[in-house]
């Protein structure tokens, strides 16, 4: 393994620790008092987040450089953010798939917690019962979103890469 890579590994454990902390500190502020429908909201959030992010890293593995060399050489800003992100592609995929994503996989699920204890609080259902359903829907939404995310991140992979240079390029 190349002394850059060590770099970069040490990067992405840092970049993943900060973003875990700072959006678990977030999301136990906002669950510890909020009412049923809004924890929905926040989970569903955290999913659709997870998910496109997903798209984003998996368009930028497989989206075409040489349209993005074109639009660089007309001297359209977002063409040169465009190529920046393909030719990090294994970063892009790393930060956007396995950092955001994974992170939001885990807020989602510990989201379902606070869910679970919601309605256990409110009726009186059987526990396991309710825990099974609530985290059997969060990973089945987050699977079948990631599986449908991944499908639209290779067939638009140029037009997604397109939207995220223009994004990218405005800051």
């Amino acid at each position: 393994m190349k002394k850059s890579d060590h770099k970069w590994i040490a990067k992405v454990i840092f970049i993943a620790f900060i973003l875990s902390l700072l959006l678990s500190i977030i999301t136990s502020i906002v669950f510890k008092n909020i009412n049923l429908i809004i924890a929905i909201v926040v989970t569903f959030f955290f999913i659709f987040l997870g998910v496109i992010f997903d798209i984003i890293g998996v368009s930028a593995t497989c989206a075409d450089i040489e349209v993005f060399h074109a639009m660089a050489s007309k001297k359209i800003h977002s063409g040169k953010m465009g190529v920046r992100l393909i030719k990090n592609a294994s970063k892009v995929s790393s930060i956007c798939c396995d950092v955001v994503g994974d992170i939001c996989g885990i807020i989602s699920g510990s989201a379902g917690v606070y869910i679970i204890s919601i309605i256990i609080n409110l009726t009186d259902y059987n526990e396991i019962l309710i825990s099974a359903i609530i985290m059997a829907l969060i990973s089945s939404l987050t699977i079948g979103g990631k599986a449908l995310g991944k499908e639209v991140a290779i067939c638009k992979k140029n037009e997604v890469i397109s939207i995220i240079s223009k994004l990218l390029s405005i800051f």
